[in-house]
């Protein structure tokens, strides 16, 4: 037997059990990783609360760790006992010491790259490449917006986004986040506990409005992203922090400027093992770089996972978090 965060219902942090499962043997085509860590994120709390639902309860959440292979299953070629994986793909299961896993749905992992950093890096670094790379594919001279900075995505996206030559300007909600955001490609740094983004968003760009915007906050956020985009510009709407985005009048589009809007998911983004790979890859490739740096702010003891949980929805968090078995 080994050990689990699970959920036997859906509500806040204190639903979080510690508690012993059975993982069993790999079957066909499966691999057993021992998590050397596990990685934190917001979907984690969609989850837990059942605005994305689950199969089933009770489920262990979580969707991105990384590991070693002690086990493989019937038809496996790719991998073998001991090597180092990692990955960020459904089933949810991650919040585990041990957990099994689709053979295609985990990467092979660099020995540059250690356990705790591809925790922190696999879900929001290749968030980060879909997005600025597949979604919108950001190009020298664009400007950008993109909401909430100093988190784990934006960490890695403003880096990734100035090193490929756009003017990245970025939301926070506090000054101390702001000197993060500024530390990590924004060129400019909007609080909008204090300032109008919008207002803002047009004043730095001579009212021209920026190319994309990047708007995983959701709600809150929705109507002011619209105004910030050029004519035919593209708001990517990736996530809900604020809540679920109400329904609009698509006219709106039109309205504002022939706009593009897209909601976006990694799932659908490296659904074929090629371009599960090939996002790996590029994430990879530019954090040995150097072109993106990974700082794990926080880390956690899987079994203290709840206060975790706490911490991320209170905003007290920045950058990448990391759960330890």
């Amino acid at each position: 037997m080994s050990k689990a965060i699970r959920i036997h219902q859906h509500g806040g942090p204190e639903v979080l059990r510690w508690e012993e499962v059975e993982t069993g043997e790999p079957g066909p085509g499966q691999v057993r990783i021992r998590h050397g860590a596990v990685g934190l994120n917001y979907i984690d709390v969609y989850h837990r609360t059942g605005l994305y639902p689950l199969p089933s309860l009770p489920w262990i959440l979580g969707m991105e760790g990384a590991g070693k292979i002690e086990a493989v299953g019937e038809g496996v070629t790719e991998f073998k006992l001991g090597d180092r994986v990692a990955y960020a793909s459904p089933p949810v299961g991650a919040y585990a010491e041990v957990r099994l896993m689709a053979a295609d749905r985990v990467v092979a992992l660099p020995d540059a790259i250690s356990d705790k950093t591809a925790a922190a890096m696999m879900l929001q670094g290749m968030t980060a490449q879909y997005l600025l790379r597949r979604t919108y594919r950001v190009q020298p001279g664009d400007a950008i917006l993109f909401h909430a900075a100093a988190g784990g995505v934006g960490l890695m996206a403003s880096q990734w986004a100035r090193h490929l030559g756009a003017t990245v300007i970025g939301t926070v909600g506090s000054d101390e986040k702001a000197e993060l955001a500024r530390a990590h490609g924004c060129h400019h740094v909007i609080v909008y506990s204090r300032e109008n983004f919008t207002e803002r968003v047009r004043e730095i760009t001579g009212g021209q409005g920026v190319a994309a915007v990047y708007d995983s906050v959701g709600k809150d956020t929705f109507m002011g992203s619209l105004d910030c985009l050029r004519p035919m510009g593209m708001l990517v709407s990736f996530g809900n922090a604020s809540g679920p985005v109400p329904a609009f009048e698509p006219g709106i589009l039109a309205a504002k400027g022939s706009l593009f809007l897209t909601r976006p998911t990694l799932m659908s983004y490296t659904a074929k093992r090629a371009d599960l790979v090939a996002s790996a890859g590029e994430l990879f490739e530019v954090v040995a770089s150097g072109a993106v740096k990974i700082e794990v702010h926080q880390s956690y003891p899987l079994a203290e996972t709840a206060q975790a949980h706490r911490d991320l929805e209170a905003r007290k968090t920045t950058g990448s978090t990391v759960l330890l078995p």
